[in-house]
């Protein structure tokens, strides 16, 4: 006879301080706080990447600078390709964890676990054997190609480890703690900028090794976060711990791997589009000159800044979403909605304000006070700053219908804001406005993209939409190991 499935939701789980409950309390006090933790891990995230470029520029030179930003083209690639499983997964896991369905969250980090660790793996040793044949595609310059090749060579080497530690902060969010992830970008972060001069220049017995110290920094610093974080995943009981039997989750299951796969596949191919995308457009910048090529560079640097409450908020939005609709609660998902949209408009309005009023002192970090890409600059940013606001919107509505398995649909969105109408503006128009209708064409796009997420998220079948079926109503016994 069948084990009873109401056994599957009353699995014994204490609930550590940091985890919250998505599906209860007031809607925006919560979803706030619970962004808070993810925006400074993409504030921390950034600023670990401008001091490693400084030390690495300052200590090594331009050509070692250049051949750390070859070897970044090839990483954020891969890493956008990742972040649609790691999302998904997030999902799935949001859904399990509002159902109150922890043998499920479990199951599905188990399978999430083995593809994850044995892609790295792979990953590692691909990218160890094809890192000179990718530097080749790019046009790497020879000066800049074996510094390029040392230093990406290590890199990959991260990969097991980077893909794990990605997986396991991502699930701390579905599961509704923001916290400890941050903490533990914290501790990567400051091991990584303190390793990184001591293995570039080397000190006590330990060799100066150059351009290869700082990507050893990096795996070194990614190694002890990584084993501290699940250190303190045991040690605290944290929900998506495996123990004894459930070891035996880690051999992935088809039932999971299948709706990872569905929607991590658009979600990837959608970062990867955006990526090409402004590539492209770089391309068309670079005919106006040096000048205007660093002033777009510079603003794109600033409004990095910018886009990251939106990113925040929308991965808060998913989780939270995600979690509503596994218990059920839709009455609460458009008002988390909302809040989310109304909570980056407030962010976003207030960081592209202060930009722009500030654009004069903040463009002088980037470039010396009498440069002609200073003025260049402030005209970019006042025709296309605001956009971001726009986009934002875009952001938190997409990762919202994301949540309920809806990952078609946003991606033809993006395919045609972020392709047709971009390309068509931008290069349809240059020959008549020049540079403006390079700035127009990402208005454009914002427009487009904004008008399209808000139409589809409340007149598309999105809620008809289904991440997964719940297994909470399937007996143990007919689950096969």
């Amino acid at each position: 006879m069948g084990i009873s499935p109401i056994r599957r939701n009353t699995l014994a789980v204490s609930t550590p301080a940091h985890q919250r409950d998505l599906t209860n309390g007031p809607v925006a006090k919560t979803l706030f706080v619970f962004a808070l933790p993810s925006l400074g891990v993409n504030i921390l995230q950034s600023l670990n990447h401008s001091v490693n470029s400084v030390w690495i520029g300052q200590f090594l030179g331009e050509e070692a600078l250049a051949a750390s930003a070859n070897a970044g083209l090839i990483m954020f690639l891969m890493f956008s390709t990742l972040f649609g499983f790691t999302m998904a997964t997030t999902i799935l896991i949001g859904q399990n964890m509002g159902r109150r369905d922890i043998e499920s969250v479990r199951r599905i980090m188990g399978t999430a676990f083995g593809i994850f660790f044995v892609a790295g793996v792979v990953f590692a040793a691909a990218g160890w054997i094809f890192a000179p044949h990718m530097l080749r595609l790019m046009a790497t310059s020879e000066s800049v190609y074996p510094l390029a090749l040392s230093y990406l060579r290590v890199i990959f080497l991260t990969m097991p480890a980077t893909f794990v530690m990605i997986l396991i902060s991502s699930s701390l969010r579905g599961v509704g703690d923001s916290v400890t992830p941050f903490w533990n970008t914290v501790l990567n972060v400051v091991l990584d900028i303190i390793l990184n001069p001591i293995f570039i220049l080397g000190w006590g017995p330990i060799p100066a090794m150059g351009i290869a110290g700082s990507a050893l920094a990096t795996i070194l610093a990614g190694v002890v976060s990584l084993g501290l974080l699940l250190r303190k995943v045991y040690a605290l009981d944290l929900t998506i711990r495996l123990r004894g039997d459930e070891l035996k989750w880690l051999r992935p299951d088809p039932r999971y791997l299948k709706p990872i796969a569905r929607m991590g596949l658009p979600m990837g191919l959608s970062m990867i589009i955006m990526s090409g995308s402004a590539v492209v457009m770089i391309g068309l910048v670079n005919l106006e000159g040096v000048n205007t090529t660093a002033a777009f560079g510079v603003m794109n640097q600033l409004w990095s800044y910018v886009q990251m409450p939106a990113v925040a908020v929308g991965a808060a939005v998913s989780a939270m979403v995600a979690q509503n609709i596994g218990a059920n609660k839709w009455d609460r998902v458009s008002h988390i909605v909302w809040s989310g949209i109304g909570i980056n408009l407030l962010m976003s309005g207030v960081l592209i304000a202060m930009m722009t009023y500030f654009a004069s002192p903040l463009l002088g970090l980037f470039l010396p006070n009498d440069s002609p890409a200073i003025p260049l600059a402030i005209h970019i940013n006042h025709i296309v700053g605001w956009s971001f606001v726009l986009m934002g919107v875009s952001v938190v509505v997409t990762f919202a219908v994301r949540a309920n398995g809806a990952v078609v649909a946003p991606l033809l969105i993006l395919i045609f804001s972020a392709v047709l109408v971009r390309f068509s503006v931008g290069f349809g128009l240059y020959d008549r406005f020049g540079a403006d209708a390079i700035w127009s064409s990402f208005i454009a796009t914002s427009i487009a993209s904004c008008i399209l997420s808000i139409a589809y998220y409340l007149h598309g079948g999105w809620k008809k939409a289904k991440a997964m079926p719940s297994m909470a109503a399937v007996p143990l016994q007919a689950m096969p190991e």
